[in-house]
């Protein structure tokens, strides 16, 4: 029997090997308190889970919705530039397609393409598997 052959029949998944530590945006933390990366296969379905942060995002940049809402799905960062944001646009845009790839586990990139009125535009998003929870720590309206 060959060692692929071997591989495939193990009835326990394996564990990632490559994995990124979550990033930190040059805060410093405790080691027992430091956030924790989290394999995507403990995390929500990342399909619905791009599509509803998205729409939500889309509502309170045009004063949909409160931005607190998403408070705890973002970097403190990112949520801070999100609450300064709010109303840059006047209305909510339609969301065309989603591109998706994930980098490595628990690393997820998202490139939508929204069309507002007469122009599309391309909405860039990073989230990372940190505590058991996918977070945000990048996003771009471009």
């Amino acid at each position: 029997m060959s060692i692929l052959q071997i591989q495939h029949s193990n009835s326990y998944p394996q564990k990632p090997y490559l994995y990124s530590m979550p990033t930190h945006f040059g805060e410093e933390f405790d080691p027992d308190f430091a956030p924790m990366p989290t394999s995507a296969s403990d995390l929500p379905d990342l399909n619905i889970w791009i599509l509803k942060f998205s729409i939500s995002v889309l509502e309170i940049w045009a004063s949909r919705r409160s931005p607190t809402q998403l408070s705890r799905w973002c970097h403190q960062s990112i949520y801070a530039e999100l609450v300064r944001k709010v109303g840059s646009v006047s209305e909510v845009g339609k969301i065309r397609k989603v591109y998706r790839c994930e980098p490595l586990d628990g690393i997820s990139e998202a490139t939508l393409t929204i069309k507002f009125d007469e122009r599309v535009r391309a909405l860039a998003l990073r989230f990372e598997g940190v505590d058991k929870r996918w977070l945000c720590t990048s996003l771009t309206l471009l």
